[in-house]
């Protein structure tokens, strides 16, 4: 193998580990911002739930639909 064929190899994988790195940089930041959208419904859930316990008897339950 000549010098010039080791060189660009060498550079090849440089580039192909570069990308890899960034591939995984991106996708862990991806993955951050859901667990972040997930948590933010769950916290809005769980506050409806608990304002729900402030109310009266009867409130949230059935509801009569017709008119």
């Amino acid at each position: 193998m000549d010098m010039m064929s080791m060189v660009t190899s060498l550079l090849a994988a440089q580039a192909g580990n570069t990308q890899t790195q960034i591939a995984t940089s991106l996708l862990k930041s991806n993955a951050d911002s859901e667990k972040s959208a997930v948590l933010t419904l769950l916290g809005a859930a769980q506050q409806n739930i608990s304002s729900l316990a402030n109310v009266g008897a009867g409130i949230g339950g059935n509801l009569n639909v017709t008119a």
